[in-house]
């Protein structure tokens, strides 16, 4: 087990039941943190969360299902994890999701309606939920994955680009709260966001052997990022897109 930065951490995962979530835990428990997962869909998270316990015995990983559309149980979720644990360390936001169009014209609004809710919403609920616990955290992070689209939109990605940017401006909102909590000293926590173009893990490298992936970012290199945003101080991270691909 690890005995860096994360060692004794207590950490929860917002859609930790995909590939990006599965990886997270795995790269968290190695790393010696407490991992509490939460996904809506509880036989993805059960498969995740045995995996992350087999692969590094002894680590304490769990998962619940929450609704994260919904304040109050976000709430309730955070207040659990921090009465059982005594304290949480970080949330990990991967809660994903992606509707585009053939053109710009041809953008269906309901694909935003659903874009809200998932890239925006979960974003809104588990921020308000959890930053007084990480404020009182001495390593406290808030850790959002984001897409380059969100700085370059394309035509066809509207909904997609304009869902991602508020997410991040919601992120950054809240690290402007934690420099100011943290006053003359500094912060002593943090939000920060990961910037990929987008993500690839070995099932679909095995349904298109041919592909290329180029500017693609692994999920194992996802995990290895998030876990290294707890490796550098909170002033470093804090309010700061932190990006895995090249900029636009």
């Amino acid at each position: 087990m690890g005995n860096g930065a994360l060692n004794g951490a207590v950490i929860a995962v917002a859609g930790a039941g995909g590939p990006a979530g599965r990886a997270a835990l795995l790269r968290l428990a190695e790393a010696g943190a407490v991992v509490v997962g939460a996904d809506n869909d509880p036989e993805r998270l059960a498969e995740a969360v045995d995996a992350a316990r087999y692969a590094h015995g002894g680590a304490t990983v769990v998962g619940e299902t929450v609704d994260l559309l919904d304040l109050d149980s976000t709430r309730e979720w955070a207040g659990r994890i921090e009465k059982e644990f005594g304290r949480v360390d970080g949330l990990v936001h991967l809660v994903g999701g992606w509707r585009g169009s053939e053109t710009f014209t041809k953008t269906n609004l309901d694909d935003w309606d659903l874009l809200e809710l998932l890239l925006i919403r979960t974003v809104q609920h588990t921020s308000l939920a959890f930053h007084e616990a990480l404020q009182r955290s001495d390593r406290g992070r808030y850790v959002l994955i984001s897409a380059a689209g969100a700085s370059r939109p394309t035509a066809g990605n509207a909904a997609y680009a304009a869902a991602k940017a508020a997410a991040e401006a919601w992120t950054l909102a809240m690290a402007d709260y934690f420099r100011k909590a943290g006053g003359e000293q500094g912060p002593t926590s943090a939000a920060a966001i990961l910037v990929v173009k987008a993500l690839v893990h070995d099932a679909m490298r095995a349904e298109r052997p041919n592909a290329k992936f180029a500017g693609f970012t692994d999920v194992k290199d996802l995990a290895e990022a998030v876990a290294g945003v707890w490796e550098k101080p909170a002033a470093e991270v804090n309010g700061n897109r932190l990006w895995l691909t090249e900029k636009p």
